[in-house]
């Protein structure tokens, strides 16, 4: 049988998920009876709010079990439309946005629609691994321009790195791994390159909602730039909607168009009933998004300290909740750090090699779980570095 399978060469160069392939050698070990605690899973660990929950179910006993348009239920489209204009005053109708199966198929969806075979899509790192593949998959290259050393972004760099084949940029902020959120004047600067060298950018939004210092700014707000962005987000993070599996893309109405013939090919459209859910969730559930923030701020706040007392070099995270630190000066063998630390102490974070060339010294850690875990994570972490 072996002989009958040959994986397509559009395969040959795919890898799996370094995120998810982290969360599984946890698993591994906590079957085997290890107190293992995670902190490699970028999944907030608070409940879906009950109110989306029983939306869900009315739904269902509603009948909202058919095929809904493919471009997504009119209703979450004006939904959305309504919830942008409120928290950022940009303006999306509903022929602009499209409803997807979560918001990696956003990404997916988006670069498949505009890369022609060999095309090139510039990607700041560090960045969430699944950016590289998702372009190889679609067709494209990805380029990787690395950002600061504060993980800030490098307009001259990015500059210098586009060709005749680049097609687009891609951005993700506030950023995973860093938690590092771009200013107005950074996203001008960045404006200012993707205008010149007439570039696309793929806008990578989910985390817009956890913000802890600063403002969020939509990219396509930067002036000249909304005819050239494609959003991408979703309700994973803010409504802690993980496995529900929605997310969306706003976008200049004939990009949306061409987008939509690969979702109509592929999923046909988002589950029915869990859009209906959604709308409840924009329109009824900002005060579980703003405790759910508020939370995430304080468990920022014990891990930063944290790290730094036990001498990380580590950026200070404005949002999301990850942190990518460096362990060159702290640990004798910094690349495998993460491995290390899982087998004697029983801390799981991800190692920094899946999120671009040269971080293989970093980890990312996750504080998307409770309080008492971080504080015990940290404690065996600080133990396990005394002892080597």
């Amino acid at each position: 049988m072996s002989n009958v399978y040959r994986p397509p060469k559009r395969l040959a160069n795919i890898g799996e998920s370094a995120t998810l392939k982290a969360a599984e050698k946890a698993r591994e070990l906590r079957a085997k009876g290890v107190d293992v605690i995670s902190l490699d899973v970028g999944e907030p660990d608070f409940p879906t709010p009950k109110p989306i929950i029983e939306a869900a179910y009315k739904a269902l006993n509603d009948g909202l079990t058919k095929y809904s348009q493919s471009q997504g239920l009119i209703e979450l489209r004006e939904a959305i439309s309504d919830n942008l204009r409120r928290l950022y005053g940009i303006e999306y109708l509903p022929n602009e946005i499209m409803i997807t199966p979560g918001a990696k198929m956003g990404v997916f969806y988006a670069l498949t629609a505009i890369l022609d075979e060999g095309d090139e899509v510039i990607i700041p790192t560090p960045a969430w691994p699944s950016y590289f593949d998702i372009t190889k998959f679609a067709g494209g290259k990805p380029v990787e321009v690395r950002t600061g050393e504060n993980f800030e972004l490098l307009p001259d760099s990015i500059d210098g790195s586009v060709t005749e084949k680049t097609k687009a940029l891609l951005l993700n902020y506030p950023n995973n791994p860093t938690g590092v959120l771009y200013d107005r004047r950074d996203l001008e600067r960045i404006a200012e390159v993707v205008e010149r060298r007439n570039l696309l950018v793929i806008s990578d939004e989910i985390y817009c909602r956890l913000v802890y210092d600063g403002e969020f700014i939509p990219f396509s707000k930067i002036s000249g730039m909304k005819d050239r962005t494609i959003i991408v987000n979703g309700f994973s993070k803010a409504y802690s909607m993980t496995g529900w599996r929605l997310g969306y893309i706003c976008g200049p109405s004939n990009i949306v168009k061409e987008i939509l013939k690969v979702q109509q090919q592929t999923a046909t459209h988002p589950t029915t009933f869990i859009q209906k859910a959604a709308v409840t969730a924009l329109r009824e559930c900002e005060k579980y998004v703003e405790e759910m923030v508020k939370e995430f701020k304080f468990r920022r706040d014990i891990v930063y300290r944290g790290l730094r007392e036990m001498g990380f070099k580590v950026q200070k995270a404005n949002g999301a909740f990850y942190f990518f630190p460096n362990a060159e000066d702290v640990y004798s063998e910094p690349e495998k750090f993460s491995e290390h630390l899982l087998e004697k102490a029983a801390v799981n974070t991800t190692p920094g090699a899946g999120f671009g060339k040269g971080y293989e010294k970093n980890f990312r850690i996750s504080y998307a779980t409770s309080r008492e875990k971080i504080e015990e994570a940290i404690l065996r972490m600080k133990r396990f570095l005394s002892l080597n």
